[in-house]
């Protein structure tokens, strides 16, 4: 008996007790900590879906498993991309790594063909032990008809174990209503009500496959990209979608009489600009009223991939990332494309759920699309493997109103001479050019980014461009 006692009496036990108690209290104060050792990483993207804001709203556009995924995770209001443009901005995330230093500012080039050695965020987690599948668009689609090169373009191999694009079917490629509101002069910009299923479009394909390699791996450790192709141009969708909205109930946005006009290439530019000009209240209307569809059409599709989840009861141990590769302006400057510093084009959907977070949550907290890497990292036990250029977002996971950094960054390049660099604060927005003209809007009075007040705010317009001159180092091609 004594020797009973003696054992329990042990400083050994009273301080594995005592540690006992500490862990408890550390786990109930702080739910993230109780993650599965390696838990699921579903990274769902949507193509050219923009945030909310201008005619676009939560009152206007039909979302229902957006919201399902809010009601479950943090939505976070106020994300950057780091280039507005789908492959830069890809190539970006995927790596943790600012548009200035991976030298992707285009669509033209893979990411390899830059950085042949560079370890991408699901290549961290498939060389961990991670089962790691891609279905749709994750990295850019480029390639064209050639088999081996669109492998190369989507890294299969390398990034994932497979990569499957898809295509639409002749059933879907009949359109039931629909015309090129340019008269053919961009060959993109196309709307259309299309026949047949969700399945007979690539984004009905995405979702089925995804779905059906959940449910194949079970309990297997899987990082899987979902990339949805839509809202993306052409603007087709099945019929239903369309049916959803009544072109006569839509307003379209209006830009106001006292608007600061900008220099071409900040908006306005090439031939996209010259088409834009022609357009009249209708084109906007048709082309907002297929947007609408599109990202309806989209939200079925991620409701297919959520109900996985629930009939999987995969919700406890799948860490979900939804995203839209850049924003994106609907009418905004008379513009209906990305590819601007505007915070129509920079700032994008992100919402994130996982185990023993807290549901329904929403931050203002300022974020960067180059955070998503070192914070799946951080989620799954990974160590780095190289020093990304943003931070994990676990602070503000567990409290909303936490702050990780004070400014946000966004690139584009004008040709091979001109560049501009942008800096999102809580209150400001400053555009530099490579040429020295700035722009500078106010989010307090201004959240619509109307009115250049930069002859009005010399400090501000000094102290932000310092913030950009710290920026690593890109230089436009003389």
């Amino acid at each position: 008996m004594k020797t009973v006692e003696h054992r329990l009496e042990s400083p050994c036990y009273v301080v594995s007790r005592a540690a006992m108690r500490m862990l408890v209290c550390l786990l109930a104060l702080c739910p993230l900590l109780s993650v599965f050792a390696q838990p699921n990483v579903l990274l769902i993207m949507a193509d050219d879906l923009r945030d909310f804001g201008g005619a676009f709203t939560k009152e206007v556009v039909k979302t229902p498993n957006l919201d399902r995924l809010r009601a479950r995770g943090t939505t976070f209001e106020r994300a950057y991309v780091q280039y507005p443009v789908c492959n830069p901005s890809r190539s970006s995330m995927m790596t943790g790594l600012r548009a200035e230093q991976t030298g992707i500012v285009g669509n033209d080039m893979p990411l390899r063909q830059k950085m042949p050695d560079i370890i991408t965020l699901p290549q961290l987690c498939k060389d961990a032990g991670w089962q790691s599948q891609a279905f749709g668009k994750l990295f850019h689609l480029g390639g064209g008809k050639n088999v081996e090169a669109k492998q190369r373009w989507m890294d299969t191999g390398r990034s994932w174990h497979t990569a499957q694009a898809f295509e639409v079917t002749k059933t879907g490629r009949k359109l039931l209503e629909g015309r090129n509101v340019t008269g053919g002069a961009l060959k993109w910009c196309q709307w259309g009500a299309a026949d047949g299923t969700d399945d007979d479009q690539p984004d009905g394909q995405i979702a089925a496959t995804t779905v059906a390699m959940i449910e194949k791996l079970g309990d297997t450790p899987w990082f899987i990209g979902c990339g949805f192709m839509k809202p993306h141009d052409p603007f087709i969708a099945p019929k239903k979608y369309f049916d959803l909205y009544a072109a006569d109930s839509l307003k379209i946005w209006n830009d106001p009489a006292d608007m600061t006009s900008v220099r071409k290439d900040s908006v306005g530019f090439g031939d996209y600009g010259t088409a834009f000009a022609k357009f009249t209240e209708q084109e906007w209307r048709e082309l907002f009223r297929a947007y609408c569809a599109g990202t309806s059409f989209m939200d079925a599709q991620l409701g297919r991939v959520l109900d996985a989840l629930d009939n999987g009861k995969l919700w406890d141990k799948t860490l979900v990332i939804f995203v839209g590769d850049h924003g994106y302006h609907t009418g905004e400057r008379q513009w209906w494309n990305k590819n601007t510093l505007f915070e129509r084009s920079c700032r994008a959907p992100l919402i994130i759920a996982g185990p023993g977070m807290k549901g329904g949550q929403t931050t203002r907290s300022l974020v960067e699309f180059v955070d998503l890497y070192p914070t799946v990292a951080d989620f799954c036990g990974l160590k780095m493997p190289h020093t990304a250029a943003g931070t994990t977002l676990r602070p503000v996971l567990v409290d909303p109103a936490a702050s990780i950094k004070d400014a946000a960054f966004t690139l584009v390049t004008r040709g091979d001479k001109l560049h501009g660099q942008s800096i999102r604060t809580a209150r400001w927005r400053l555009t530099r050019w490579s040429d020295g003209e700035t722009e500078l809007y106010d989010h307090d009075t201004d959240p619509e980014e109307l009115h250049d007040v930069s002859a009005h705010h010399a400090d501000i317009l000094a102290e932000l461009t310092a913030r950009i001159q710290k920026l690593p180092s890109f230089t436009s091609k003389p």
